[in-house]
């Protein structure tokens, strides 16, 4: 007897019984298997028994290095009898049940699916087919179809798909035969087109005379018939033919009968099947109109509602919730324009530039909504944007041309120019001859400053209005124009004589500040000295009785200063009161309320039953009320150093406004003292977004329940606020860096709240800044922003607004407190055209809600993205700096350049004064390193300029830490690069229309003179040779936790590529990781596993790159603070507030000294002194970073899912991806016997 030819596994025996048999139906392939008709069943029926009764057989079968699945699938393709095919099926099914990964994976690569798709069109031929051969046929290839990547493609080519439709056209009763021929259906569909020709040939409504309304019977069949149906609705084409036909209803009516039925949701999936084929049919526009005659919104609200109150329901009302959103009619904003309310004509319009392109639009096209079927996130319901990818992917944008990524000094200007800016730098070449270091006033330094604070606030002749709080209209008191000169020298500083039409408000003597710079360096528990020398822990560490003491030191009787349009007598008394009392803390303002410039008519309408303003429209000077009640308002100098409500008021004056602002808010007058207690980041409860979204829903259900009312417009300028009965709240936004358009009342206590775009543009929504009065106490309102941008937001994770509370400032709790339950952040049916969108279709915008309650009646109450921090409270802060200074401070204020609105843009230069006019301290101050700051260039980003107001105040305090800081290096520092943008409630832009933090490749002097010359400032240093050691640039994150940095490396962003280089093209001084390091081991905001080195194309114009680039210096970053909260450290769960913000500021001046010993550089070997100060001996290092993308200017891709659709309250359920990469060991070295290891 001849041996079997089959290959065999090593340790199989060669004569194991179904290799015998496999080998003896090998031998009768062919002929033989035709011819000897009985044999081949035998054999085949004896294969089929040995593997179903012994587990070995199959494994032999299918064991590596066997050839037994050839075999079959060979005796498969060539048998013409109907038994021995349905044996050989049987054998192949019994196979692929056990193992079914890697066997189906098998059978697929040795061409199974080709040779069953052979065998179904060879028997559909016989008349008539088999019933028993068909179903054993579609059953396995309904087991394959999964698993073959091509299947789609083999069965159209087969011809396959005819042959599957035809055979359910004829045993549409026949549920055993139809059960397999629907699974198989099924998997055809994946593939589109082959969806698009079983729509052809009719299988779409075939799909519709199998589904049926609720039975018991046959829920198998009903479910995989609706799997399939929904497969072919994917198709736009079948989702047409299903409108055309009229199913939009059937399937409602389906959906309706199966809800009323299953009352013990026995057959969710079911229901799901057919709201997922109205969910396909409703991507297209036809069959959302369709959908919405029908009554669907109606039906799916009515029966979700019903299922909310069981949990396991939960996808049904998802779903639900995404089809209507989807039906939801697309509306344009409540707006004539999308335009900014306001509009600034610019010197010039650059030719193809944006602004040109914004007001070329015809009008009425620039917010019209597309007519077209494309409708986003059609088959996902993440609904996240593009950019909203896994950070694993390759960026597309990263640099990868290496000519780029190296830094080549280059200047590209003549010295002739650039010798203009030498005299911001008269520090380099003075000589201090005339300087005597004895006294301490300078009059080199007092010559050569330039008085920015009063250059900027003598330039307006406005008066202050004061309007009363209780009386019908306010009483006006004009004041003259100040001309007090705040100079650089400490103590210098001259005020009119008081007069009977000026009363003097005298400032009380200079307090010791709250030193930042005394703050002990353990990242786990900060220290921050009070003014009185006693150390407080920082706001989340500091106990409730310690902010129970300051409260009360804020409410103490005090003594007034009233402002009075009799002045005389009375005023110089309650001046003398304030001077001369027991404490500084111990004296109240009283004031009216609320503040306006006067000589401009007022616009504000009272709240909470009191009249707060004047009339609409009316004159203030030409009201002659009585006189009104007053605000005792509490002094908080003593924790407010740099604060003095009215030097505020005088540089608000001189402050340029596009809208001509003449009112003050209340929370930039007060000023803010930080909250003593932490704030948790906000616990996002099960149902809020789809609570939220429902009842949007319900004002499309439910129309003539809602009030549409609108009562604040700023597109009616002459009367912004509209009067009503008191039933509504009053809206204000008219105050410098206020930002609220339009405010429309839906509900009794619900209101859209719609944001005004950055001047000069049609986008840009995200600042908000507004005041709310009239409200009733303990009602709860809601807030809807309704034209948000950003594809996900930090609302959606914790964060909340802020609040400011005027009758809690009264009563000594002036501060902006995190506020607001029920938040989140989700597509909302507002929508922008192609055009208006920058091409993108049917750019839908975002809504941010919240609900919120008020404590206090007649209160007045603002409202705020983060806090804000106004242009004129940047003047008021640096003008108090000067009372910061000592003699041995050398500290001058420059009005670098003038804004397009006639804003001074300020720049600061600190420093040590030298300790004598000897050569060697001259040449050693000369030669200190110089550390360039800057903030602020995107109005939004207020954190930004409180972390610079915690730098500036580091580096004039007096500790041994500033000393050093000063001694070391020179300063130069513009806190606010964009000061229209911030003056204009502006988040992004500049009045040019242009993101200011995009022009720093090619800065026009015109258009962008901030830029222009603070670039010229650095070019001027390159070209002297004296390019700052570290240049950074403060800005603040909406998308991500935490405080890091973006540098620039070109090793780190060649690993991020697949281009090739050499050795030579990757070396660089690794020095740029030194900075964030260090501020990874002392900031407990700071995350270094947030940090990204990245050079990417679309940052080659901003100011990190640039500079890094051009200026060739190495340490040149983009500093980030989030607005929302901390996800590590020391404030894990907290939102950070001001003053971990300010924290940061000085932390920030602390890593440069540390830096400093680093750099080795002579002269400072005191320093090392300070390291156990600066570091601490127990400080936790972090490791190397892995690097993560920045997909758009900083505004990394947030990476924490949201599903806009479903209710997603885990936030870690996808948690950040980032891209470990290896870094050299040596990348991170800070000292010999330091270790990096992550915190």
């Amino acid at each position: 007897m001849n041996k079997p030819k089959m290959a065999t596994e090593k340790g199989v025996p060669s004569n194991s019984r179904v290799l015998m048999l496999l080998g003896q139906l090998e031998r009768m392939n062919g002929e033989a298997l035709v011819r000897d008709v009985e044999m081949a069943r035998q054999v085949t029926t004896k294969i089929l028994h040995l593997i179903q009764t012994q587990e070995k057989s199959g494994k032999e079968v299918m064991s590596k290095g066997s050839t037994g699945m050839e075999v079959i699938l060979a005796s498969l393709e060539k048998s013409r009898d109907v038994q021995t095919s349905l044996n050989i099926l049987y054998i192949l099914t019994e196979l692929l049940t056990v193992g079914r990964g890697r066997r189906v994976g098998v059978f697929v690569s040795k061409g199974g699916t080709g040779i069953l798709f052979q065998v179904l069109i060879t028997s559909s031929k016989e008349l008539p087919p088999s019933e028993e051969l068909m179903l054993h046929l579609h059953s396995l290839l309904a087991k394959v179809g999964q698993k073959d990547r091509k299947f789609g493609v083999k069965a159209r080519l087969s011809g396959a798909l005819n042959v599957t439709t035809n055979l359910i056209k004829q045993n549409l009763q026949n549920t055993k035969l139809l059960l397999p021929c629907l699974q198989v259906l099924r998997v055809y569909c994946t593939n589109s087109v082959n969806a698009i020709s079983l729509g052809k040939n009719g299988a779409v409504e075939l799909m519709f005379k199998i589904v049926a309304p609720y039975s018991k019977k046959n829920t198998s069949l009903l479910k995989v018939a609706l799997d399939a149906l929904g497969a072919l609705l994917k198709s736009k084409t079948n989702a047409r033919r299903a409108v055309d036909g009229s199913y939009v209803p059937v399937l409602l009516a389906l959906y309706l009968d199966w809800h009323r039925n299953d009352l013990r949701h026995r057959h969710m999936l079911i229901r799901k099947g057919l709201l997922v084929c109205l969910r396909n049919i409703t991507n297209i526009k036809v069959g959302r109109k369709a959908f919405i005659e029908a009554d669907g919104m109606r039906i799916l609200y009515n029966s979700s509602t019903e299922c909310l109150p069981v949990r396991t329901l939960d996808p049904l009302v998802n779903t639900s919730s995404l089809i209507m959103r989807k039906c939801f009619p697309k509306n344009r904003l409540p707006l004539p324009t999308i335009k900014s309310a306001f509009h600034f004509q610019l010197p010039h319009v650059p030719a193809g530039g944006p602004v040109e392109q914004l007001y070329s639009q015809a009008p009425g096209v620039d917010d019209v909504v597309d007519e077209s079927d494309d409708n986003e996130d059609a088959d996902t319901d993440t609904e996240n944007d593009e950019d909203e990818k896994d950070s694993c992917i390759l960026n597309d944008d990263i640099e990868t041309d290496l000519d780029k990524l190296h830094p080549k000094r280059s200047i590209n200007r003549p010295f002739e120019e650039l010798k203009a800016y030498e005299r911001f730098f008269s520090e380099l070449s003075e000589d201090f001859q005339g300087y005597n270091f004895d006294c301490s006033k300078s009059t080199s330094t007092t010559s050569s400053s330039t008085s920015f604070s009063s250059s900027a606030s003598s330039r307006s002749t406005r008066s202050i209005v004061v309007p009363t709080a209780a009386a019908p209209s306010p009483k006006h008191i004009p004041i003259p124009n100040s001309h007090e000169d705040y100079n650089s020298v400490k103590g210098h500083r001259t005020r009119p004589s008081p007069s009977p039409s000026a009363p003097t408000s005298t400032h009380s003597a200079p307090l010791t500040p709250l030193e930042l710079d005394t703050i002990h360096l353990n990242k786990d528990n900060t220290n921050i000295p009070t003014p009185d020398g006693r150390s407080n822990l920082s706001s989340f560490s500091r106990s409730p009785s310690q902010g129970q003491m300051i409260d009360q030191e804020l409410t103490h009787p005090l003594e007034c200063v009233s402002l009075d349009d009799e002045g005389g007598p009375n005023a110089e008394e309650g001046s003398e009161g304030v001077k001369h009392g027991d404490s500084p803390v111990n004296s109240t303002r009283h004031i009216q309320s609320p503040l306006l410039l006067g000589g401009i008519p007022t616009r504000r309408v009272g709240g909470g039953g009191s009249n707060w303003g004047s009339d609409c429209g009316s004159e203030g000077a030409d009201d002659e009320g009585g006189e009104g009640a007053v605000l005792e308002v509490p002094d908080t100098a003593l924790l407010l150093p740099l604060h003095d409500p009215d030097l505020y008021v005088e540089m608000v004056k001189g402050t340029h406004s596009v809208p001509h602002y003449a009112e003050v808010a209340y929370p930039d007058y007060f000023g803010h003292v930080a909250p003593t207690f932490s704030e948790p980041l906000l616990e996002r409860l099960y149902g809020v977004q789809r609570s939220k979204i429902f009842q949007d829903i319900e004002r499309l259900i439910h129309p003539n329940d809602i009030l549409d009312k609108v009562v604040y417009d700023l597109d009616i300028p002459s009367c912004p606020v509209i009067e009503d009965n008191g039933e509504s709240l009053k809206f204000n936004s008219q105050f410098e860096s206020g930002n609220l358009r339009k405010a429309v009342q839906v509900r009794k206590y619900e209101y859209d709240l719609v944001l005004n775009a950055d001047i000069n543009s049609n986008h840009y929504h995200q600042w908000f800044y507004f005041e709310v009065s009239g409200m009733r106490v303990g009602t709860t309102y809601r807030f809807n922003l309704i034209n948000c941008e950003k594809s996900n937001s930090q609302f959606n994770y914790g964060m909340q607004a802020l609040m400011y509370s005027v009758q809690e400032a009264i009563h000594g709790r002036p501060r902006w407190v995190r506020t607001g339950t029920d938040i989140c952040y989700y597509k909302n049916h507002f929508a922008r055209s192609s055009i208006a969108a920058g091409g993108q279709k049917g750019k839908s915008y975002y809504t941010t809600t919240f609900s919120t309650s008020f404590s206090h009646k007649d209160d007045v109450c603002y409202f705020a993205y983060h806090y804000p921090y106004t242009y004129s409270t940047l003047k008021m802060h640096l003008s108090k700096l000067e009372d910061l200074r000592t003699p041995q401070i050398y500290l001058r204020q420059d009005v670098l350049c003038e804004t397009l609105s006639g804003n001074s843009c300020p720049l600061l230069t600190i420093t040590a004064m030298p300790e004598s006019n000897s050569n060697d301290h001259i040449c050693q101050f000369r030669n200190r390193s110089l550390i360039f700051l800057s903030a602020r260039v995107h109005p939004g980003e207020t954190n930004a300029s409180w972390v610079m107001k915690g730098t500036l105040e580091f580096l004039m305090g007096t500790s041994p830490l500033a000393v050093s800081l000063r001694d070391a290096y020179i300063f130069k520092i513009v806190p606010m690069l964009n000061p229209d943008g911030v003056v204009n409630g502006n988040h992004r832009c500049s009045l040019s229309g242009e993101d200011l933090n995009r022009q720093w490749l090619n800065p026009n002097p015109e258009l962008h003179p901030t830029i222009y010359h603070t670039k010229s400032l650095l070019q001027y240093l390159a070209y002297i040779q004296k390019a700052p050691l570290v240049f950074c640039d403060y800005h603040g994150h909406s998308r991500k936790k935490n405080v890091f940095m973006y540098g620039c490396s070109v090793k780190e962003t060649v690993w991020q590529t697949n281009i090739s280089a050499t050795s030579s093209d990757l070396q660089e001084d690794l020095g740029y990781r030194t900075l964030p390091k260090i501020l990874s081991q002392i900031a407990p905001a700071f995350s270094m596993a947030s940090c990204s080195f990245v050079v990417e194309r679309s940052k080659e114009s901003t100011a990190r790159v640039v500079v890094w680039r051009e200026i060739g210096v190495k340490r040149s970053y983009t500093m980030e603070s989030t607005l929302c909260g901390c996800d590590q450290g020391k404030y894990k769960g907290l939102h950070i507030g001001t003053r971990e913000l300010e924290e940061m500021g000085a932390q920030f001046c602390m890593s440069l000294l540390r830096l400093k010993r680093l750099t080795g550089l002579r002269n400072h070997q005191h320093l090392l002194d300070l390291e156990s100060d600066i570091i601490g001996t127990h400080t936790k290092v972090v490791s190397s970073c892995s690097t993560t993308y920045v997909l758009e200017e900083d505004e990394p891709s947030f990476l924490e899912e949201i599903d806009y659709s479903a209710e997603s309250n885990d936030e870690d359920a996808e948690p950040e991806s980032e891209l470990a990469v290896e870094v050299n060991e040596n990348l991170d070295q800070l000292s010999d016997s330091e270790t990096n290891h992550r915190d």
